[in-house]
């Protein structure tokens, strides 16, 4: 019978069972090896299941997007009343008065304690504190020019109808407006009477707003804001003239961007690490300000799930300093200016890069059968090596084969 020609291309050379030689040695190695072989590829079994998030680094192309900001941050000594938040950046863009947009103020009493919270809006009508005669036209305390009202048409005067027209009118003189005693429109609708009524409680705010992705600063701050074009100003008269007032504060939650409650490994996520973060001296803060630096970076998490979150990630840097100004005491070199603003500072700056955090699974299927039939030769080799060494072992001590 002619031979074929695959013959010659086995590399397989097999051996008579006749002249095999088997040893209990050898049968504890096999043992051993099969449990070894098992066993990575149960490893490699649950590494081909395992979910893993791999970040990646690339230019940010979404500047034209806008960036969430949470915020919920308690003050203990002082009234919601008197605080302010507004946003500027670099752009020019300033948001005054935010607190009066949606945000929501919970009056705290001394210790800590709910007072009630409500939600402000703009445009609160206050027309039900208006006095009944149409003819109605509220002074102005020489803030606005009223010496013509009787030589217009009444849809033309010039007036103060509200407690907040007053405040406005004052601002635009950069005129103290203090409690706004015995003004009356400030006094029919109960403004002074609260005002003072509140001011040793504290407050806590939440709310969110929507930022440039540019870089800019968010401050809380005593006193109505206002802008014209010698810069940015709040009155701060009644806050001054009241010692018992300051900015210590508790940050329950401060975060650009949604939170990110998914996580497949143990990669740090640091999406808000000002959260429960409590300040409060032990000396007087009243004239006090205190400023946090954030480095933010716009961060995309994409699941398998295909649910992706736009957030950031971001560092932040603390300081404080007296608004007194001189030396430090703790830092006799340390020098600090005169002047400044009472309140708490958030200076953000945006990365001009992104991270892009990908989940996939650990190893692909081509990955995990060529890891099983390397695990699966690595052991038989290494088992045929052993086995060659202990048999050569034995017959050099005992002289003779092992049966």
């Amino acid at each position: 019978m002619k031979k074929s020609t695959l013959l010659s291309l086995d590399v397989f050379a097999k051996t008579e069972e006749d002249v095999r030689i088997r040893t209990r040695t050898g049968g504890f190695i096999t043992l051993a090896c099969i449990v070894m072989t098992m066993s990575l590829l149960l490893n490699e079994w649950f590494h081909f299941n395992k979910v893993v998030t791999r970040p990646q680094l690339v230019v940010d192309r979404d500047r034209h997007m806008k960036l969430d900001l949470f915020v919920d941050i308690s003050f203990p000594h002082l009234p919601c009343d008197l605080v302010n938040l507004d946003i500027m950046d670099a752009a020019g863009e300033i948001q005054l008065d935010l607190l009066d947009s949606g945000w929501s103020k919970t009056r705290l009493d001394a210790d800590g304690n709910s007072l009630g919270t409500q939600k402000y809006e703009v445009g609160k009508d206050v027309s039900e504190q208006l006095p009944e005669d149409e003819n109605y036209c509220g002074s102005c305390y020489m803030a606005r020019d009223q010496s013509r009202n009787d030589q217009v048409d009444p849809s033309e005067r010039v007036c103060c109808q509200t407690c907040e027209d007053v405040r406005d009118a004052y601002a635009e003189k950069n005129w103290a407006f203090f409690d706004g005693k015995n003004i009356e429109q400030c006094e029919r609708e109960g403004y002074v009477e609260r005002l003072n009524n509140h001011l040793s409680e504290g407050c806590r705010i939440g709310g969110r707003a929507k930022l440039n992705r540019i870089e800019g600063n968010l401050h809380f701050a005593p006193g109505k804001a206002f802008q014209n074009e010698q810069g940015h100003f709040h009155d701060t008269s009644l806050y001054t003239r009241t010692g018992s007032l300051n900015f210590n504060h508790v940050i329950h939650k401060l975060s650009f961007g949604d939170d990110i409650t998914q996580t497949t490994d143990s990669i740090p996520i640091s999406t808000a690490p000002l959260n429960n973060r409590e300040v409060s001296p032990s000396f007087d803060t009243h004239f006090h300000q205190f400023s946090y630096f954030a480095k933010i970076v716009p961060t995309r998490f994409e699941y398998l799930s295909g649910t992706v979150i736009e957030t950031t990630q971001f560092s932040a840097t603390y300081h404080d300093r007296p608004l007194r100004g001189g030396r430090d005491e703790d830092h006799p070199n340390t020098i600090h200016y005169r002047g400044g603003l009472p309140g708490v500072f958030v200076n953000f700056e945006m990365s001009p890069l992104k991270v892009i955090n990908k989940e996939q699974h650990a190893q692909t299927w081509s990955g995990f059968v060529l890891n099983c039939i390397t695990s699966i030769g690595g052991i038989l080799a290494v088992g045929t090596v052993v086995d060659k060494l202990a048999y050569k072992a034995q017959r050099s001590i005992f002289g003779k084969k092992s049966k």
